[in-house]
């Protein structure tokens, strides 16, 4: 997959298929990790990696106030995809993140002139060293960034848009990924009796345990998932108890 990469020449972006993906519910941006399958998630959800440097996206923006550098992109990626699929518009109120979750609008604030402008994530980048966040140039103009190129920022995270009963704008959280339907991957087999005979003591140990096989890169694996819990909080504690079990590698995935 291709990802956008604004703020500058095109990027070689790669995105990591098999990686555990960060989940910071009510967090920011140093919060403590939680993971789900990167398998489980949308292209654009999982982490990538953009000239060697590895990114993270956060599944849950709740929480998430960081200061540092705007700048914009104009012309050059106008009529372009976007990291989400849209078609990148100069004109509209949008704005390039490189972890936050494509689609929530966020307040942006100039702190060099205290203008104001809510805006909606809908790109990856800016890949500079030192960019926080890359305005689309209606947003940079709105807020005085345009002139000047770049200008010191604070982002503040919202959610998504919408108009309530009285046709106020009105800000909701993303999906919460609290609760669902959870395992945690125990290890990865080329055989797959192997693989079964694990998911069988599995089983007989904490109720449930399946065999997931894949074919990666022309080879065939068989993944042994167990256990099916609600919530993250609850796999998170049986990823550990399953660490103490002597599976090191275990981490969570969420069943479809």
């Amino acid at each position: 997959m291709a990802l956008a990469a604004c703020g500058g020449p095109r990027y070689d972006v790669r995105v990591l298929h098999d990686e555990p993906v960060t989940v910071a519910p009510g967090a920011t941006p140093q919060s403590p990790a939680r993971t789900v399958s990167a398998r489980e998630l949308k292209p654009y959800q999982r982490p990538y990696t953009v000239n060697g440097v590895r990114y993270d996206p956060l599944l849950d923006h709740r929480g998430y106030v960081e200061e540092g550098i705007a700048s914009w992109y104009g012309a050059d990626f106008h009529g372009l995809k976007t990291s989400n699929g849209e078609i990148y518009d100069m004109h509209a109120m949008t704005a390039a993140h490189k972890t936050l979750p494509l689609g929530v609008f966020v307040k942006v604030r100039n702190l060099s002139n205290n203008r104001e402008a809510v805006v909606r994530v809908n790109d990856r980048g800016p890949f500079v060293k030192g960019r926080l966040i890359d305005l689309s140039y209606a947003a940079a103009h709105a807020l005085g960034v345009a002139g000047p190129g770049t200008a010191p920022v604070r982002v503040e995270a919202l959610g998504t848009q919408v108009r309530d009963a009285q046709g106020e704008l009105r800000y909701q959280p993303l999906p919460s990924y609290d609760i669902g339907s959870y395992a945690v991957q125990l290890a990865a087999f080329t055989l797959p009796e192997n693989a079964q005979r694990l998911a069988g003591e599995m089983k007989s140990k904490v109720g449930a345990a399946d065999v997931r096989e894949e074919l990666i890169d022309g080879m065939r694996f068989y993944r042994v998932r167990a256990g099916r819990y609600r919530s993250i909080e609850e796999a998170e504690a049986a990823r550990i108890h399953f660490e103490q079990m002597n599976y090191p590698g275990a981490f969570i995935v969420a069943f479809e």
